[in-house]
Protein backbone atom coordinates (compact mmCIF):
# COMPACT_ATOMS: atom_id res chain seq x y z
CA UNK A 1 0.00 0.00 0.00
CA UNK A 2 1.13 3.44 -1.21
CA UNK A 3 1.66 6.52 1.38
CA UNK A 4 -1.42 9.14 1.20
CA UNK A 5 -0.98 11.72 -1.44
CA UNK A 6 -1.51 14.05 1.29
CA UNK A 7 1.57 12.87 3.45
CA UNK A 8 4.32 15.16 4.03
CA UNK A 9 7.86 14.22 1.94
CA UNK A 10 9.40 13.37 5.37
CA UNK A 11 7.03 10.64 5.68
CA UNK A 12 6.82 8.90 2.32
CA UNK A 13 10.92 9.14 2.57
CA UNK A 14 9.82 7.08 5.73
CA UNK A 15 8.03 4.67 4.39
CA UNK A 16 10.05 3.95 1.51
CA UNK A 17 12.87 3.63 3.95
CA UNK A 18 10.96 0.97 5.82
CA UNK A 19 9.50 -1.15 2.70
CA UNK A 20 13.37 -1.08 1.25
CA UNK A 21 14.62 -1.86 4.85
CA UNK A 22 12.00 -5.02 4.59
CA UNK A 23 13.00 -5.64 1.12
CA UNK A 24 16.32 -6.24 1.81
CA UNK A 25 16.16 -8.08 5.04
CA UNK A 26 14.25 -10.38 3.47
CA UNK A 27 16.78 -10.38 0.15
CA UNK A 28 19.86 -10.68 3.20
CA UNK A 29 17.79 -13.73 4.67
CA UNK A 30 17.22 -15.19 1.24
CA UNK A 31 21.34 -14.98 0.57
CA UNK A 32 22.07 -16.42 3.83
CA UNK A 33 19.49 -19.25 3.59
CA UNK A 34 21.29 -19.80 -0.21
CA UNK A 35 24.57 -19.68 1.42
CA UNK A 36 23.36 -22.39 4.27
CA UNK A 37 21.92 -24.47 1.60
CA UNK A 38 24.98 -24.39 -0.76
CA UNK A 39 27.46 -25.46 2.35
CA UNK A 40 25.61 -28.36 3.13
CA UNK A 41 27.63 -31.57 1.63
CA UNK A 42 26.16 -34.91 0.82
CA UNK A 43 25.53 -37.89 2.97
CA UNK A 44 28.65 -39.46 0.27
CA UNK A 45 31.15 -37.79 -1.93
CA UNK A 46 34.09 -38.37 -3.07
CA UNK A 47 37.79 -36.73 -1.87
CA UNK A 48 38.47 -35.87 -5.45
CA UNK A 49 34.95 -33.40 -5.43
CA UNK A 50 35.81 -31.30 -2.57
CA UNK A 51 38.53 -28.93 -4.28
CA UNK A 52 38.82 -26.37 -7.26
CA UNK A 53 41.31 -28.21 -9.83
CA UNK A 54 44.58 -25.68 -9.37
CA UNK A 55 47.37 -26.92 -12.27
CA UNK A 56 50.15 -24.63 -10.79
CA UNK A 57 50.75 -23.48 -14.62
CA UNK A 58 51.63 -26.74 -15.71
CA UNK A 59 49.81 -29.82 -17.69
CA UNK A 60 46.29 -30.75 -16.49
CA UNK A 61 44.10 -33.52 -17.23
CA UNK A 62 40.79 -33.75 -19.08
CA UNK A 63 40.21 -37.43 -17.93
CA UNK A 64 40.35 -35.67 -14.61
CA UNK A 65 38.72 -33.04 -14.97
CA UNK A 66 35.76 -35.30 -16.60
CA UNK A 67 35.57 -38.10 -14.44
CA UNK A 68 34.86 -35.75 -11.38
CA UNK A 69 32.60 -33.42 -12.83
CA UNK A 70 35.55 -30.90 -13.72
CA UNK A 71 35.29 -29.02 -16.86
CA UNK A 72 38.29 -28.29 -19.33
CA UNK A 73 36.88 -24.78 -19.20
CA UNK A 74 37.41 -24.66 -15.01
CA UNK A 75 40.82 -26.51 -15.63
CA UNK A 76 41.87 -23.82 -17.72
CA UNK A 77 40.55 -21.00 -15.78
CA UNK A 78 43.40 -22.49 -13.15
CA UNK A 79 45.93 -21.41 -15.17
CA UNK A 80 46.74 -24.37 -17.51
CA UNK A 81 45.39 -26.14 -21.02
CA UNK A 82 44.13 -28.83 -20.37
CA UNK A 83 45.69 -32.03 -22.38
CA UNK A 84 44.90 -35.24 -23.28
CA UNK A 85 44.35 -37.76 -20.48
CA UNK A 86 46.39 -40.15 -18.36
CA UNK A 87 46.30 -43.66 -17.62
CA UNK A 88 43.96 -44.39 -14.70
CA UNK A 89 44.58 -45.54 -11.26
CA UNK A 90 42.83 -46.54 -8.55
CA UNK A 91 44.30 -45.96 -4.98
CA UNK A 92 44.11 -49.54 -3.93
CA UNK A 93 46.27 -50.43 -6.49
CA UNK A 94 48.58 -48.46 -5.35
CA UNK A 95 50.48 -50.94 -2.58
CA UNK A 96 53.66 -52.76 -1.78
CA UNK A 97 54.27 -56.29 -3.88
CA UNK A 98 51.68 -58.11 -2.90
CA UNK A 99 53.86 -61.05 -2.75
CA UNK A 100 56.73 -60.11 -0.95
CA UNK A 101 57.10 -62.09 2.78
CA UNK A 102 57.28 -59.60 5.48
CA UNK A 103 60.02 -59.22 7.21
CA UNK A 104 58.66 -57.55 10.49
CA UNK A 105 55.06 -57.76 11.13
CA UNK A 106 53.41 -56.52 13.89
CA UNK A 107 49.48 -56.66 15.44
CA UNK A 108 47.66 -53.82 16.62
CA UNK A 109 44.45 -54.23 18.54
CA UNK A 110 42.74 -50.94 19.33
CA UNK A 111 40.12 -50.66 22.39
CA UNK A 112 38.45 -47.78 24.01
CA UNK A 113 38.58 -48.32 27.59
CA UNK A 114 39.13 -46.32 30.71
CA UNK A 115 42.47 -45.24 31.10
CA UNK A 116 44.85 -44.39 33.91
CA UNK A 117 48.43 -42.57 33.83
CA UNK A 118 50.46 -43.52 36.75
CA UNK A 119 50.41 -40.99 39.28
CA UNK A 120 47.46 -39.10 36.77
CA UNK A 121 43.62 -38.67 36.62
CA UNK A 122 41.64 -41.61 34.77
CA UNK A 123 39.58 -40.54 31.77
CA UNK A 124 37.95 -42.45 28.62
CA UNK A 125 40.30 -43.15 25.99
CA UNK A 126 41.82 -46.08 23.66
CA UNK A 127 44.81 -48.01 24.03
CA UNK A 128 46.56 -50.20 21.33
CA UNK A 129 47.63 -54.04 22.73
CA UNK A 130 46.52 -52.39 25.95
CA UNK A 131 48.67 -49.53 25.97
CA UNK A 132 48.82 -45.73 25.27
CA UNK A 133 51.21 -44.95 23.75
CA UNK A 134 51.12 -48.45 21.96
CA UNK A 135 54.32 -50.47 20.84
CA UNK A 136 57.05 -48.75 19.13
CA UNK A 137 57.39 -50.63 15.95
CA UNK A 138 60.92 -50.72 15.22
CA UNK A 139 62.31 -51.94 11.03
CA UNK A 140 65.34 -51.69 9.11
CA UNK A 141 65.66 -49.60 5.89
CA UNK A 142 64.56 -52.03 3.06
CA UNK A 143 62.48 -54.08 5.19
CA UNK A 144 58.92 -54.88 4.35
CA UNK A 145 56.48 -53.74 7.57
CA UNK A 146 53.82 -55.46 8.28
CA UNK A 147 50.99 -54.27 10.49
CA UNK A 148 47.29 -55.52 10.84
CA UNK A 149 45.05 -53.14 12.94
CA UNK A 150 42.19 -55.06 14.67
CA UNK A 151 39.31 -52.70 16.10
CA UNK A 152 38.32 -54.40 19.43
CA UNK A 153 35.32 -52.10 20.28
CA UNK A 154 35.91 -48.48 19.02
CA UNK A 155 32.80 -47.02 18.06
CA UNK A 156 33.69 -44.46 15.09
CA UNK A 157 36.06 -46.46 13.65
CA UNK A 158 39.77 -46.49 13.32
CA UNK A 159 42.78 -46.09 10.95
CA UNK A 160 46.59 -46.01 11.52
CA UNK A 161 48.41 -43.25 9.54
CA UNK A 162 52.19 -43.39 9.27
CA UNK A 163 53.29 -39.47 9.90
CA UNK A 164 55.89 -38.35 7.59
CA UNK A 165 56.62 -42.26 6.09
CA UNK A 166 56.08 -42.31 2.33
CA UNK A 167 54.16 -45.12 2.13
CA UNK A 168 52.40 -46.62 -1.05
CA UNK A 169 48.87 -44.38 -1.04
CA UNK A 170 46.84 -47.23 -0.56
CA UNK A 171 48.51 -47.47 3.16
CA UNK A 172 48.25 -44.16 4.18
CA UNK A 173 45.60 -44.80 6.43
CA UNK A 174 42.92 -41.70 5.47
CA UNK A 175 39.13 -42.80 5.89
CA UNK A 176 37.60 -42.02 3.11
CA UNK A 177 40.77 -41.48 1.01
CA UNK A 178 42.55 -44.29 0.99
CA UNK A 179 40.56 -46.52 2.66
CA UNK A 180 37.41 -47.29 4.71
CA UNK A 181 37.29 -46.70 8.62
CA UNK A 182 38.36 -49.96 10.62
CA UNK A 183 34.68 -50.73 12.24
CA UNK A 184 34.34 -53.09 15.78
CA UNK A 185 34.95 -56.53 14.67
CA UNK A 186 37.40 -55.51 11.35
CA UNK A 187 40.99 -55.50 10.58
CA UNK A 188 43.18 -53.90 7.95
CA UNK A 189 46.66 -55.15 6.96
CA UNK A 190 49.17 -52.10 6.16
CA UNK A 191 52.42 -53.28 4.16
CA UNK A 192 55.05 -50.84 3.04
CA UNK A 193 58.86 -51.02 2.33
CA UNK A 194 61.03 -49.15 5.30
CA UNK A 195 63.25 -46.87 2.18
CA UNK A 196 63.27 -43.88 4.82
CA UNK A 197 65.67 -43.64 7.73
CA UNK A 198 64.76 -41.79 10.70
CA UNK A 199 62.05 -40.97 13.76
CA UNK A 200 58.70 -40.99 12.71
CA UNK A 201 55.08 -41.80 14.17
CA UNK A 202 51.60 -43.48 13.80
CA UNK A 203 48.38 -42.11 14.58
CA UNK A 204 44.67 -42.58 13.99
CA UNK A 205 43.12 -40.85 10.90
CA UNK A 206 39.45 -41.54 11.42
CA UNK A 207 37.92 -39.39 14.13
CA UNK A 208 41.71 -37.81 14.47
CA UNK A 209 41.55 -35.16 17.10
CA UNK A 210 39.84 -37.52 19.80
CA UNK A 211 41.25 -40.72 19.12
CA UNK A 212 44.61 -39.11 19.13
CA UNK A 213 44.33 -37.40 22.02
CA UNK A 214 43.01 -40.36 23.87
CA UNK A 215 45.56 -42.01 23.09
CA UNK A 216 45.47 -43.83 19.64
CA UNK A 217 49.11 -43.14 18.49
CA UNK A 218 53.15 -44.75 18.58
CA UNK A 219 56.39 -44.40 17.83
CA UNK A 220 57.53 -46.05 14.53
CA UNK A 221 61.77 -46.14 14.16
CA UNK A 222 63.20 -46.75 11.19
CA UNK A 223 66.94 -47.81 11.41
CA UNK A 224 69.90 -47.60 8.68
CA UNK A 225 70.41 -50.78 6.87
CA UNK A 226 74.21 -52.20 7.56
CA UNK A 227 76.75 -50.86 5.15
CA UNK A 228 74.59 -48.01 3.52
CA UNK A 229 75.96 -44.36 4.35
CA UNK A 230 73.78 -43.69 6.73
CA UNK A 231 75.02 -46.85 9.16
CA UNK A 232 78.25 -45.82 8.54
CA UNK A 233 77.78 -41.90 9.71
CA UNK A 234 75.76 -43.31 12.90
CA UNK A 235 78.75 -45.76 13.35
CA UNK A 236 81.22 -42.72 13.73
CA UNK A 237 79.82 -41.63 17.02
CA UNK A 238 77.46 -44.41 17.94
CA UNK A 239 74.84 -44.02 20.28
CA UNK A 240 75.19 -45.74 23.62
CA UNK A 241 71.33 -44.94 24.50
CA UNK A 242 68.46 -44.82 22.37
CA UNK A 243 65.45 -42.86 24.21
CA UNK A 244 61.93 -42.56 22.29
CA UNK A 245 60.32 -39.63 23.65
CA UNK A 246 56.75 -39.11 22.13
CA UNK A 247 55.57 -36.21 24.14
CA UNK A 248 51.78 -36.26 24.42
CA UNK A 249 48.80 -34.39 26.54
CA UNK A 250 46.26 -36.57 27.44
CA UNK A 251 42.80 -35.27 28.04
CA UNK A 252 42.47 -32.98 31.56
CA UNK A 253 45.93 -31.69 30.32
CA UNK A 254 48.22 -34.32 31.59
CA UNK A 255 51.30 -33.83 30.10
CA UNK A 256 53.79 -36.96 29.48
CA UNK A 257 56.68 -37.92 27.76
CA UNK A 258 56.56 -41.64 27.16
CA UNK A 259 53.28 -41.95 28.99
CA UNK A 260 54.76 -40.93 31.81
CA UNK A 261 53.58 -37.61 33.77
CA UNK A 262 55.84 -35.39 35.15
CA UNK A 263 59.85 -36.51 34.70
CA UNK A 264 60.85 -40.12 33.64
CA UNK A 265 64.38 -41.30 34.18
CA UNK A 266 66.57 -43.50 31.62
CA UNK A 267 69.70 -45.16 33.19
CA UNK A 268 73.21 -44.36 31.28
CA UNK A 269 76.60 -44.31 32.27
CA UNK A 270 78.29 -41.36 32.38
CA UNK A 271 80.39 -40.45 28.93
CA UNK A 272 77.48 -41.90 27.03
CA UNK A 273 75.90 -40.39 24.24
CA UNK A 274 72.64 -40.58 23.80
CA UNK A 275 70.01 -40.19 20.95
CA UNK A 276 66.67 -38.59 22.12
CA UNK A 277 63.64 -39.06 19.55
CA UNK A 278 61.21 -36.09 20.43
CA UNK A 279 58.15 -36.47 18.74
CA UNK A 280 55.10 -33.83 19.33
CA UNK A 281 52.21 -35.72 18.80
CA UNK A 282 49.99 -32.74 20.09
CA UNK A 283 48.01 -30.65 17.77
CA UNK A 284 49.98 -27.43 19.10
CA UNK A 285 53.76 -26.89 18.85
CA UNK A 286 56.18 -27.19 21.60
CA UNK A 287 59.66 -26.49 22.41
CA UNK A 288 62.48 -28.63 24.09
CA UNK A 289 65.76 -27.97 25.54
CA UNK A 290 68.65 -29.64 27.54
CA UNK A 291 70.13 -28.92 30.95
CA UNK A 292 73.18 -30.65 32.16
CA UNK A 293 75.20 -31.02 28.55
CA UNK A 294 75.61 -29.49 25.44
CA UNK A 295 73.29 -31.28 22.71
CA UNK A 296 73.05 -31.20 18.73
CA UNK A 297 70.12 -31.38 16.65
CA UNK A 298 70.85 -34.84 14.19
CA UNK A 299 67.48 -35.17 13.03
CA UNK A 300 64.45 -33.11 11.85
CA UNK A 301 61.43 -35.35 10.65
CA UNK A 302 63.40 -38.51 10.01
CA UNK A 303 65.90 -36.50 7.85
CA UNK A 304 69.63 -36.19 8.98
CA UNK A 305 71.20 -32.44 9.05
CA UNK A 306 74.66 -31.80 7.70
CA UNK A 307 77.10 -30.32 10.00
CA UNK A 308 74.59 -30.29 13.31
CA UNK A 309 77.07 -28.07 15.54
CA UNK A 310 77.10 -27.89 19.41
CA UNK A 311 73.98 -25.33 20.79
CA UNK A 312 73.57 -24.79 24.42
CA UNK A 313 71.36 -21.92 25.99
CA UNK A 314 68.58 -22.50 23.31
CA UNK A 315 65.66 -24.22 22.64
CA UNK A 316 64.26 -26.44 19.72
CA UNK A 317 60.78 -25.91 18.57
CA UNK A 318 59.01 -29.01 17.76
CA UNK A 319 55.53 -28.21 15.63
CA UNK A 320 52.81 -30.59 16.03
CA UNK A 321 53.38 -34.17 14.73
CA UNK A 322 56.99 -32.70 13.90
CA UNK A 323 60.13 -34.60 15.46
CA UNK A 324 63.34 -34.00 16.32
CA UNK A 325 66.24 -35.74 17.25
CA UNK A 326 68.60 -34.86 19.76
CA UNK A 327 72.36 -35.89 20.66
CA UNK A 328 73.35 -35.57 24.17
CA UNK A 329 76.28 -36.62 26.30
CA UNK A 330 76.06 -37.86 29.86
CA UNK A 331 78.54 -35.87 32.11
CA UNK A 332 81.00 -37.66 34.22
CA UNK A 333 79.09 -36.06 37.72
CA UNK A 334 75.20 -35.60 37.72
CA UNK A 335 73.16 -36.40 34.34
CA UNK A 336 70.81 -34.57 31.42
CA UNK A 337 67.90 -33.51 31.50
CA UNK A 338 65.55 -32.74 28.13
CA UNK A 339 62.59 -30.70 29.06
CA UNK A 340 59.51 -29.67 27.52
CA UNK A 341 56.73 -27.40 29.04
CA UNK A 342 55.62 -29.69 31.61
CA UNK A 343 57.31 -32.50 31.18
CA UNK A 344 61.07 -34.23 31.27
CA UNK A 345 63.64 -37.09 30.76
CA UNK A 346 66.00 -37.52 32.92
CA UNK A 347 69.22 -39.30 31.41
CA UNK A 348 71.98 -40.49 33.56
CA UNK A 349 73.37 -42.87 36.30
CA UNK A 350 70.26 -44.44 38.96
CA UNK A 351 69.42 -41.89 41.12
CA UNK A 352 71.57 -38.82 40.14
CA UNK A 353 69.23 -36.03 39.25
CA UNK A 354 69.90 -32.95 36.68
CA UNK A 355 68.89 -29.10 37.26
CA UNK A 356 65.27 -28.20 36.22
CA UNK A 357 65.65 -25.06 34.30
CA UNK A 358 63.48 -22.35 32.80
CA UNK A 359 62.96 -22.70 28.82
CA UNK A 360 65.81 -20.57 26.96
CA UNK A 361 64.73 -16.95 25.52
CA UNK A 362 66.37 -18.14 22.56
CA UNK A 363 65.16 -20.67 19.89
CA UNK A 364 67.47 -22.56 17.32
CA UNK A 365 66.51 -21.07 13.70
CA UNK A 366 66.44 -24.13 11.89
CA UNK A 367 67.02 -21.84 8.61
CA UNK A 368 70.62 -21.32 9.07
CA UNK A 369 71.78 -24.50 11.14
CA UNK A 370 74.31 -26.95 10.04
CA UNK A 371 76.14 -26.68 6.45
CA UNK A 372 74.61 -26.48 3.44
CA UNK A 373 74.84 -29.45 1.13
CA UNK A 374 73.36 -30.47 -2.40
CA UNK A 375 69.94 -32.17 -2.65
CA UNK A 376 68.48 -34.10 -6.10
CA UNK A 377 66.14 -31.77 -6.70
CA UNK A 378 66.13 -28.17 -8.94
CA UNK A 379 63.77 -25.76 -7.80
CA UNK A 380 64.77 -23.42 -10.07
CA UNK A 381 62.32 -23.99 -12.86
CA UNK A 382 60.02 -26.06 -10.98
CA UNK A 383 57.10 -27.70 -13.01
CA UNK A 384 54.39 -26.40 -11.14
CA UNK A 385 54.14 -23.38 -8.87
CA UNK A 386 51.27 -23.30 -6.29
CA UNK A 387 49.96 -20.69 -3.58
CA UNK A 388 48.15 -21.95 -0.20
CA UNK A 389 47.31 -19.22 1.30
CA UNK A 390 45.64 -19.53 4.74
CA UNK A 391 42.97 -17.04 5.81
CA UNK A 392 39.82 -17.13 7.65
CA UNK A 393 36.76 -16.06 6.85
CA UNK A 394 32.76 -15.97 8.56
CA UNK A 395 30.55 -18.07 6.66
CA UNK A 396 28.84 -21.72 6.75
CA UNK A 397 31.07 -25.43 6.48
CA UNK A 398 28.68 -27.92 5.81
CA UNK A 399 25.39 -26.07 7.21
CA UNK A 400 27.28 -24.85 10.32
CA UNK A 401 27.60 -21.14 10.97
CA UNK A 402 30.95 -19.88 12.19
CA UNK A 403 34.26 -18.43 11.83
CA UNK A 404 36.13 -21.12 9.57
CA UNK A 405 40.05 -21.34 7.70
CA UNK A 406 39.97 -20.73 4.33
CA UNK A 407 42.74 -21.72 1.27
CA UNK A 408 43.05 -19.00 -1.27
CA UNK A 409 39.64 -17.44 0.28
CA UNK A 410 37.80 -20.82 -0.29
CA UNK A 411 35.98 -23.13 2.12
CA UNK A 412 34.72 -26.00 1.93
CA UNK A 413 34.25 -27.75 -1.67
CA UNK A 414 36.13 -24.52 -3.16
CA UNK A 415 39.56 -24.79 -1.71
CA UNK A 416 42.11 -25.51 -4.07
CA UNK A 417 42.79 -29.20 -5.46
CA UNK A 418 46.56 -28.85 -6.08
CA UNK A 419 47.14 -31.49 -9.39
CA UNK A 420 50.48 -33.03 -10.44
CA UNK A 421 52.04 -35.21 -12.31
CA UNK A 422 54.53 -38.08 -11.59
CA UNK A 423 58.20 -36.64 -11.42
CA UNK A 424 57.11 -32.81 -11.38
CA UNK A 425 59.18 -30.63 -9.28
CA UNK A 426 56.69 -28.65 -7.31
CA UNK A 427 57.60 -24.99 -5.51
CA UNK A 428 54.25 -24.16 -2.97
CA UNK A 429 54.83 -20.67 -1.45
CA UNK A 430 52.54 -21.43 1.87
CA UNK A 431 51.27 -17.78 3.71
CA UNK A 432 49.75 -17.30 6.46
CA UNK A 433 47.22 -14.18 7.36
CA UNK A 434 44.61 -16.17 9.71
CA UNK A 435 45.72 -14.43 13.14
CA UNK A 436 46.85 -17.93 14.24
CA UNK A 437 49.69 -20.37 13.52
CA UNK A 438 48.78 -23.59 11.50
CA UNK A 439 51.32 -27.28 11.34
CA UNK A 440 50.97 -27.56 7.91
CA UNK A 441 51.50 -31.43 6.93
CA UNK A 442 51.46 -32.62 3.46
CA UNK A 443 51.01 -36.89 3.31
CA UNK A 444 53.34 -39.19 1.47
CA UNK A 445 56.10 -36.09 0.98
CA UNK A 446 58.65 -34.30 2.15
CA UNK A 447 58.92 -30.51 1.65
CA UNK A 448 62.34 -29.17 0.87
CA UNK A 449 62.40 -25.14 2.79
CA UNK A 450 63.54 -22.72 0.21
CA UNK A 451 62.74 -19.40 1.94
CA UNK A 452 61.01 -18.10 5.18
CA UNK A 453 59.46 -14.38 4.57
CA UNK A 454 61.80 -14.20 1.57
CA UNK A 455 65.27 -14.71 3.42
CA UNK A 456 66.90 -18.05 1.58
CA UNK A 457 67.54 -21.07 3.98
CA UNK A 458 71.74 -20.96 4.10
CA UNK A 459 72.10 -23.92 6.77
CA UNK A 460 71.74 -27.64 6.16
CA UNK A 461 69.37 -28.87 3.98
CA UNK A 462 66.39 -28.33 5.94
CA UNK A 463 63.19 -31.42 5.29
CA UNK A 464 60.01 -31.30 6.75
CA UNK A 465 56.73 -33.15 6.15
CA UNK A 466 55.19 -30.98 9.27
CA UNK A 467 56.09 -27.12 9.06
CA UNK A 468 54.86 -24.44 11.50
CA UNK A 469 53.63 -21.35 9.62
CA UNK A 470 52.91 -18.39 11.96
CA UNK A 471 50.85 -15.88 11.27
CA UNK A 472 52.59 -13.39 9.27
CA UNK A 473 54.89 -15.43 7.93
CA UNK A 474 55.00 -17.09 4.48
CA UNK A 475 57.49 -20.36 3.49
CA UNK A 476 58.49 -21.32 0.13
CA UNK A 477 58.76 -25.06 -0.06
CA UNK A 478 59.43 -27.91 -2.87
CA UNK A 479 58.76 -30.92 -3.27
CA UNK A 480 58.91 -34.01 -6.18
CA UNK A 481 56.03 -35.49 -6.91
CA UNK A 482 57.24 -39.15 -6.82
CA UNK A 483 54.51 -40.98 -4.95
CA UNK A 484 51.04 -41.29 -7.13
CA UNK A 485 47.64 -40.87 -5.17
CA UNK A 486 45.83 -38.65 -3.28
CA UNK A 487 47.08 -37.43 -0.40
CA UNK A 488 45.94 -34.91 2.31
CA UNK A 489 47.98 -31.45 2.61
CA UNK A 490 45.82 -30.06 6.08
CA UNK A 491 46.62 -28.15 9.52
CA UNK A 492 48.06 -30.66 12.08
CA UNK A 493 46.56 -28.52 14.62
CA UNK A 494 43.64 -31.54 14.38
CA UNK A 495 40.11 -29.51 14.92
CA UNK A 496 42.09 -26.88 12.56
CA UNK A 497 41.64 -29.29 9.95
CA UNK A 498 38.21 -30.29 10.97
CA UNK A 499 37.18 -26.41 10.65
CA UNK A 500 38.36 -26.45 7.06
CA UNK A 501 42.05 -26.47 6.66
CA UNK A 502 42.58 -29.44 4.88
CA UNK A 503 43.18 -29.94 0.85
CA UNK A 504 44.48 -32.50 -1.12
CA UNK A 505 47.66 -32.77 -3.55
CA UNK A 506 45.92 -35.67 -6.04
CA UNK A 507 48.28 -37.14 -9.05
CA UNK A 508 46.39 -36.49 -12.47
CA UNK A 509 44.80 -39.71 -13.60
CA UNK A 510 44.93 -41.26 -9.86
CA UNK A 511 40.97 -42.23 -8.76
CA UNK A 512 39.74 -43.20 -5.34
CA UNK A 513 36.46 -45.36 -4.84
CA UNK A 514 35.97 -44.76 -1.05
CA UNK A 515 33.73 -41.77 0.29
CA UNK A 516 33.32 -39.23 2.27
CA UNK A 517 30.40 -37.76 4.04
CA UNK A 518 28.10 -38.77 6.93
CA UNK A 519 26.03 -41.37 5.43
CA UNK A 520 29.61 -43.21 4.96
CA UNK A 521 31.13 -43.76 8.52
CA UNK A 522 34.45 -42.19 7.47
CA UNK A 523 35.70 -39.05 9.22
CA UNK A 524 39.18 -38.59 8.87
CA UNK A 525 39.61 -35.25 11.13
Amino acid sequence: MLPPRTASAKSRWAWFARRLGAVLGLVAVGLVGWMWWASVLPGSYSALDMGVPDFGGGAGSEAHAVAHGHSAAAAAGAGAAVPASADGISVPELTADPDRPADVHVELTARAERVSIAGGEPFDGFTLNGTTPGPTIRATEGQLVEVVLRNEDVPAGVTAHWHGVDVPNAMDGVAGVTQDAVMPGQSFTYRFVAEQVGTFWYHAHQASHPQVVGGLFGALILDPAPETDAAAAADVNPPAVDVVAAIHTYPGGQRTIGGALGDSHRESAPGDIVRVRLINTDSTPTSAWVTGSPFRVLAVDGHDLVGPTSLADQSVQITAGGRADLEVRVPESGAVRVQVPGASVTIGPDGVDADETSAPREHLDLLSYGEPADVALDPEAPDRRFAYDIGRLPGFLDGRPGYWWTINGGMGAAVPMYMVDEGDVVVMTISNSSGEGHPMHLHGHHLLVLSRDGVPSSGSPWWVDSLDVVHGESFEVAFVADNPGVWMDHCHNLPHAAEGLMTHVAYNGVTTPFRLGRDTGNDPE
